[in-house]
């Protein structure tokens, strides 16, 4: 039967089977529990009991619960440090696209902490953090004792200390992905510039920042996002306490400490829009030409 057919149905024939595991895969394990997600989120069910639709009553408790609405502070401590760590890693990026001595091994020893795991990284920043330990070792070393603080137990800077923390591991993607767009520069373009005089900043300036432009974009949308939802770190190192809880934490704690899926669920599509909406005012402010 099947060589009966034209070779455009056969072609279509072979498509179609090729495609119709992963794609039923991919619905069942991806959009179906989106959908399933969008639909408790209007609900108030615990993961047991029958669903009671509620409308927007979860969604207006994120909005109005200090309870809830404090994790858009806490995130905004990692909306910030994004811009730091971007700007750190194309600062970096840019110097060591030049000729430095021992510039490899900057470059490992900036990219090294994002391939570490980041349970580890939370435990030794926890040692790091700790009163005595070795951010206060370092400070009273250098004549800034008195200028030590609770680092993770001073609600004031604790959320300073973590996206410090998330800076500080992640910052190395970034470098090496700046790294490795500036390195496809031609150097002709270098020499030329050195010819007409140009210095180093101009050259920065008016040759790198324009060929990478479409790189800057991509990592502040990679970077805004994992902002947004910040977990790992600050999980391992304060469980959301002391007024640490992210996004992604208080949403995990909702759902399956305290049971209430539906509310869990409205911050998770809230979470996702709000992921979109960034997304799209990036590409509107660097145009769509890129």
């Amino acid at each position: 039967m099947f060589s009966k057919l034209s070779y455009k149905s056969q072609r279509i024939v072979i498509i179609v089977s090729f495609l119709i595991v992963p794609l039923t895969l991919l619905a069942t394990f991806s959009f179906l529990p989106v959908a399933n997600m969008f639909w408790y989120s209007f609900t108030d069910w615990n993961g047991f009991s029958e669903k009671e639709f509620l409308g927007l009553e979860n969604y207006k408790t994120v909005f109005t619960d200090p309870e809830y609405f404090r994790v858009f502070t806490v995130s905004l401590y990692y909306f910030f440090g994004t811009f730091v760590q971007m700007a750190l890693a194309l600062y970096f990026a840019t110097i060591l696209s030049f000729k430095v001595r021992y510039k490899n091994f900057f470059k490992g020893a900036i990219f090294f902490p994002y391939l570490l795991n980041g349970v580890a990284i939370g435990f030794m920043f926890l040692l790091f953090f700790r009163p005595d330990g070795g951010l206060d070792t370092v400070m009273q070393f250098l004549g800034l004792g008195d200028f030590t603080l609770y680092w993770l137990g001073n609600p004031d800077v604790i959320n300073i200390s973590l996206a410090g923390t998330s800076v500080w591991r992640y910052m190395g993607f970034n470098f090496i992905i700046f790294l490795g767009a500036i390195s496809s520069i031609s150097g002709e373009i270098y020499e030329a510039a050195e010819i007409d005089g140009a210095n180093r900043f101009q050259q920065f300036l008016y040759i790198i920042m324009p060929s990478i432009r479409i790189i800057i974009s991509l990592n502040l949308i990679l970077a805004i996002s994992g902002a947004l939802s910040a977990f790992e770190i600050p999980y391992i190192m304060t469980g959301g306490s002391n007024g640490s809880a992210t996004f992604v934490i208080q949403t995990v704690d909702t759902a399956f400490k305290y049971g209430k899926i539906g509310l869990a669920s409205a911050m998770a599509v809230i979470l996702l829009f709000i992921v979109i909406i960034v997304t799209v005012l990036q590409r509107r402010f660097f145009g769509e030409e890129d």
